[in-house]
């Protein structure tokens, strides 16, 4: 995981520098459209999409827009199960009940 995220930031960095040089003009994406892209590649396992969530916002706001996209899941999953956010969280994760 964390050579995953070494490797997104290492490609953010080489694209910023990139759009830097090449003067044009690219449309600015959500933070929101980041994480859902970034999560959904993640899935998938599609390393390609990763690498270009990653250069579409901050690492600080990517992990903003994770947190917050977690957030929502857990709490529509908890709705459609009819049990707390804590319960389908720690299930989520594989984690005995409390």
């Amino acid at each position: 995981m964390l050579a995953r995220l070494r490797k997104s930031f290492a490609g953010f960095v080489t694209s910023l520098r990139a759009e830097m040089g090449n003067g044009r003009e690219t449309r600015a994406h959500n933070l929101f459209e980041a994480a859902a892209a970034y999560v959904s590649a993640c899935a998938e396992d599609d390393q390609e999409r990763i690498d270009e969530a990653t250069t579409w916002v901050s690492p600080e706001a990517l992990s903003f827009g994770v947190s917050e996209l977690a957030c929502r899941a857990v709490i529509a999953l908890a709705r459609e199960r009819d049990e707390s956010p804590r319960t389908v969280a720690r299930a989520l994760l594989g984690l005995p009940a409390a």
